[in-house]
């Protein structure tokens, strides 16, 4: 293990010196340590500071990210009149769509996995946990332009409702809930560059890959083996342990007189949310896989819940 972590931090090393400073255009106020960024670098990602619709986009969010709650507001709104239209209405099949914007999620999740995970085992090898929880430097450049895919992501994703509401499936609050609030989220820490995002993101990106990719199977009627989806179910529990872990050890950090490049609102705000996922994901667990179980009901798999 020691070997493999050896070589990623090389490769790093090795690329370090095809990174120009470009990549570190904007710092908007907050430091951004020089470190290597990534094995490859894409043009898109090089130069997304110079696309004219990516810089208009993330300097957008930076000023306007207020407008989440709007967008979330409405997305609620939409969720409540969407199934007064489909009430009385026959279902929509759309297995085929779903397979397909699946399967599109599940891609872009699998690449930002590769983008910053890297980035996230350098800086652990080479400065130690505290450097990876509180320095913002995943910020900018290559994994800069991935931070931000993803934060952007959460106003898209809120498509997969729409699958939900016009298939007339059950929607349960804890999916409505997260997706309003992470996007939310997601747009309050992008402003600020929190630093606890290269976890965030990382962790989200490599359970996204591994349960859209379920999901767009599962619309192609494959048949899954149920213990797939219960480790999808707890792979999503772990991410919410570990994020109230990096919550907690950025407030440590702070409390000590530590410099950490995170506000104590965002970490109040993700702490509650974090741990509000955690229970409402145990609970699912635990009726879907224990409870069903013990009494002999479960006749198919339950669906894994999507959280960011």
């Amino acid at each position: 293990m020691v070997t493999l972590v050896s070589h990623i931090s090389n490769y790093f090393e090795q690329f370090n010196s095809s990174l120009t400073n470009d990549l570190l255009s904007t710092t908007h106020g907050l430091s951004s340590d020089t470190t290597p960024i990534s094995y490859y670098v894409f043009d898109f990602e090089r130069y997304s500071d110079r696309i004219g619709t990516l810089h208009d986009l993330r300097k957008f969010m930076i000023q306007r990210w207020h407008n989440s709650f709007f967008y979330a507001i409405t997305y609620l709104l939409l969720i409540y009149a969407g199934q007064i239209y489909m009430k009385n209405k026959p279902r929509f099949e759309l297995r085929y769509w779903l397979a397909a914007w699946s399967g599109l999620l599940a891609l872009f999740s699998i690449f930002g996995a590769i983008r910053v995970l890297p980035e996230l085992v350098y800086v652990i090898y080479r400065h130690g946990i505290k450097y990876s929880i509180c320095n913002n430097s995943n910020a900018f450049g290559v994994v800069g332009f991935w931070t931000w895919a993803f934060c952007f992501s959460k106003l898209p994703e809120l498509i997969d409702t729409v699958f939900i509401v016009l298939r007339k499936q059950p929607l349960i609050f804890l999916h409505w809930y997260h997706h309003a609030s992470v996007l939310v989220y997601c747009w309050f820490s992008y402003q600020d560059y929190s630093s606890t995002g290269r976890w965030f993101c990382g962790l989200n990106y490599v359970v996204h890959g591994v349960m859209y990719s379920y999901y767009a199977f599962r619309a192609l009627r494959f048949r899954i083996p149920r213990w797939i989806s219960m480790i999808i179910t707890l792979l999503q529990l772990i991410q919410m342990v570990v994020g109230c872990f990096i919550n907690i050890k950025a407030w440590q950090y702070k409390k000590n007189g530590e410099s950490c490049q995170v506000t104590d609102e965002n970490l109040k705000v993700s702490f509650v949310m974090y741990g509000t996922y955690f229970v409402l994901f145990a609970q699912f667990f635990l009726g879907s896989y224990i409870v069903k179980k013990s009494h002999g009901k479960s006749q198919k798999s339950a669906t894994p819940k999507k959280v960011d």
